[in-house]
């Protein structure tokens, strides 16, 4: 499933391409059609994230409502020069002006919401780290007060919105946490270099388009984009400090890589330096 920098930087490639315009919307498989019907025509206004929730806001208070789940896309692509470019698979939703095409296909939820609606959805979530108006108090509260494994609470976009299996096995690494330990257990100070850490990692994943989270690449990405390059995604390595590295050697103490499923989900960890409560 995308993770949260996925969801923001495609409200970002959306917005740049039709807000301010009036794309056709329309849905070629033929099952949101109805909601493509309330929505073609309008002005786009703005395209928003929250974890990994996406929204694209439209004139008269409608507002495309977007989860992509485990196998949803939403690929943008140039159509200059082709005034109806063909249809390639089962796609949902189609957004088309004289310039981008941005077909949907198979995501988990594709509605059309009012403000009430999307607010209440929005009041479930946990805070975001890429929201800077998000409280990571209201996480902590949660996690406080929980039995549950650090691991599993960070899974839950109730607890906290947008972070997936990828950040948290490479940020409990990175403050040497142990996935297992009870939410209760977390020191206070732990969890806020946990968010901290995230509210620094995840922008440079909607910059690039790739999960970063060891510092020698972040050092070679920022210096290229410091020099006036843009780093492409297939430009940035993907290297992780744990993550699918299961019985190679942990790059902080040489010990071995271990792996389990918690929370759903395959987890990585080293079981020398990772002892942290």
């Amino acid at each position: 499933m995308p993770e949260g920098h996925t969801l923001h930087r495609l409200a970002g490639e959306l917005q740049t391409a039709y807000a301010g315009g009036s794309p056709s919307v329309t849905s070629p498989q033929g099952r949101f059609a109805e909601g493509a019907a309330l929505l073609d025509g309008l002005v786009v206004e703005r395209g928003s994230a929250w974890g990994k929730l996406l929204f694209l806001h439209f004139a008269g208070e409608r507002i495309l409502y977007v989860h992509l789940g485990l196998i949803g896309t939403f690929v943008l692509s140039s159509v200059e020069g082709q005034a109806d470019p063909p249809v390639t698979g089962v796609v949902r939703l189609r957004l088309l002006d004289e310039r981008t095409v941005a077909d949907l296909r198979g995501p988990m939820a594709c509605k059309v919401l009012v403000p009430d609606e999307a607010a209440a959805l929005l009041a479930r979530q946990g805070p975001d780290p890429l929201r800077p108006e998000s409280d990571p108090d209201r996480a902590w509260a949660k996690i406080h007060g929980s039995r549950r494994s650090i691991a599993e609470l960070l899974m839950d976009q109730t607890v906290l919105a947008g972070v997936g299996n990828i950040y948290r096995c490479e940020v409990l690494w990175r403050h040497r946490v142990k996935p297992t330990t009870a939410g209760e257990r977390i020191k206070r100070a732990t969890w806020q270099a946990i968010w901290d850490d995230l509210s620094a990692l995840m922008p440079w994943g909607v910059r690039t388009g790739r999960i970063i989270t060891r510092d020698e690449v972040l050092a070679d990405v920022a210096d290229a984009i410091a020099a006036g390059e843009t780093p492409r995604i297939l430009d940035v390595p993907r290297d992780f400090s744990v993550y699918q590295r299961t019985g190679e050697s942990c790059y902080r103490c040489g010990s071995r890589v271990r792996h389990a499923v918690v929370a759903g989900r395959n987890m990585f960890w080293c079981g020398n330096c990772q002892r942290r409560t």
